[in-house]
């Protein structure tokens, strides 16, 4: 029996981002690996029950914790270097690091490995980070590069910044793209819509943001916007608080439009399906990013796209969405209007958008990992 082995933190302690990314391909690899294959998931808790449960033990898939790691530094250090002997242990021939690291020396031990990287926004932006962090991040990334046999990228703007910032060989990255799952593409009941609409108190014309709500997202651009829009469309923002906020709201306030902003956080998944169900047009100003899955979830929900340049948002989108640039509100604003109700060529832009996006859905993205094992 051949032996995989995943670092599993991010599928059991993170919600979104790559958490869902570890979940999402481990359940379709699941699926889609011969049975003479074996899948160990390396986690250094057992994190959240309700995530864990989401990728369920079986006969040839199991979770594997560090038998005396208790601390938070010695779980981390088991991580980074002790998970090798455990690794050497349990027979693994094939290590997956599934966000963007490998533990030190798993070449050394004769490992083989492929490690995916979601984005370098840390090097290619840095003023959005602690410097310490940069540094931290800058010498696990470059330590990966060494360590790793082949790297998944997970966007061709992603491979272009691997080799710009680690020197690495275009022959040992390959392009492929995240998966997304097919939940937003499904149908709530009215009753079950209307019944968020009521609970969260939102308008009834509005175009939607979601994201974690931080200065390289760019909400602001969309803030600036809506002055220039029809006095009924509202702007509902979906995500994690920061200090970014207040700096947002006060933009709001001082445009005359805090009554048309709705900031909300703490968003259950069904409640964020219906708000997805509940908006006219999706709107993604972000700076830069890794891929954007908020664009594909709005997608699958239906709705007309709106994002900014300068990263890989075009290739997440497709041609059918409109793209500005991320310092152009009045750009940004002429563009929304082309992507609300009742404007011309809004019904054909969503139903090529979602045509295009049908790429990522199912198990494409599995079957393509899968491949690159084999290769291995």
């Amino acid at each position: 029996m051949t032996t995989i082995a995943y670092d599993a933190k991010r599928l059991v302690r993170n919600r979104t981002g790559l958490g869902n990314y570890s979940r999402t391909l481990v359940a379709d690899l699941a699926q889609l690996l011969p049975q003479s294959y074996k899948m160990l998931l390396y986690a250094p808790d057992r994190g959240s029950d309700d995530l864990r449960s989401q990728v369920a033990e079986s006969d040839r898939l199991h979770y594997v914790y560090p038998a005396k790691a208790r601390s938070g530094l010695a779980k981390a250090i088991w991580r980074s270097w002790g998970i090798v002997k455990d690794l050497k242990r349990d027979k693994v021939e094939l290590f997956h690091g599934l966000s963007g690291e490998l533990p030190i020396g798993i070449k050394a031990a004769g490992i083989k490995s492929v490690v995916t990287i979601h984005d370098l926004i840390f090097l290619r932006h840095p003023e959005y980070y602690n410097p310490i962090d940069v540094a931290m991040y800058k010498a696990k990334f470059l330590l990966t590069c060494r360590e790793a046999d082949r790297i998944i990228a997970i966007s061709e703007c992603t491979k272009r910044d691997i080799m710009e910032y680690g020197g690495v060989d275009e022959s040992r990255i390959e392009v492929i793209y995240q998966s997304c799952g097919k939940r937003f593409a499904t149908s709530l009941t009215p009753e079950r819509i209307e019944y968020t609409r009521q609970k969260l108190q939102l308008p009834q014309r509005f175009v939607l943001n979601v994201g974690t709500l931080e200065e390289r997202k760019n909400l602001l651009l969309a803030v600036e916007s809506l002055p220039m829009l029809p006095n009924d469309i509202h702007l509902v923002a979906v995500g994690r608080r920061t200090k970014y906020t207040d700096k947002v709201e006060k933009a709001a306030q001082k445009l005359g439009v805090a009554n048309r902003l709705h900031v909300l956080s703490g968003i259950g998944d069904d409640d964020l399906q219906a708000i997805y169900n509940l908006a006219e047009t999706f709107v993604y100003p972000s700076r830069y990013e890794g891929f954007g899955i908020p664009i594909i979830e709005a997608i699958q929900s239906s709705l007309p796209v709106v994002a900014c340049t300068g990263s890989c948002l075009e290739e997440a989108g497709g041609p059918d969405c409109l793209y500005v640039s991320p310092d152009d509100p009045k750009m940004l604003a002429l563009s929304i209007k082309q992507m609300l109700k009742g404007s011309v060529g809004r019904t054909e832009r969503i139903e090529k958008s979602r045509i295009y996006v049908q790429r990522l859905e199912n198990n494409d993205t599995a079957r393509r990992v899968v491949e690159l094992y084999n290769r291995m």
